[in-house]
C-alpha cells in the first residue's frame, strides 16, 4: 500500500500530465496562424483509423462455431452503425449498441 506521501506525489504527477496534455495545444496553436498540415491530416484519418482499430479489436474473438458466438456481437455492430449514420449522436450510438448486445445476450441467445 502507498504511504501518504508516496500517494500525494503521484496524484500531483498525474494532475501535472493531464494538465500539460490540456495546455500544450493551445500553447502550441494558439498564434493566430493555422495549424501545420500535418496536424490537420493527423486530425482528418485519425478518428476513423481508431474507430476502426477499435471495431477489430472487439470483434477479433468471435466465435463462428454457433450463432450465439457471433450473432450478438455483429447485429450489435451493425445497429450501432445505423444508428450513427441515422441519427449522427455518439452517445445513442453507443448506449443503443449496448443496450441491443445485452438484451441479445441475455434474453435471445441464452
Amino acid at each position: 500500500m502507498l504511504s501518504t506521501g508516496h500517494a500525494v506525489a503521484a496524484i500531483a504527477v498525474m494532475a501535472a500530465v493531464t494538465f500539460l496534455t490540456r495546455f500544450l495545444p493551445f500553447l502550441l496553436f494558439d498564434r493566430g496562424e493555422a495549424p501545420p498540415k500535418i496536424v490537420l491530416y493527423l486530425g482528418r484519418v485519425l478518428p476513423p483509423a481508431i474507430i476502426a482499430m477499435l471495431v477489430v479489436y472487439c470483434l477479433k474473438g468471435v466465435s463462428f462455431a454457433s450463432p450465439a458466438g457471433w450473432a450478438p456481437q455483429l447485429i450489435s455492430a451493425a445497429a450501432v452503425a445505423a444508428l450513427h449514420v441515422w441519427k449522427h449522436n455518439n452517445l445513442l450510438s453507443i448506449f443503443g449498441g449496448t443496450i441491443l448486445y445485452m438484451v441479445l445476450v441475455q434474453a435471445v441467445f441464452v
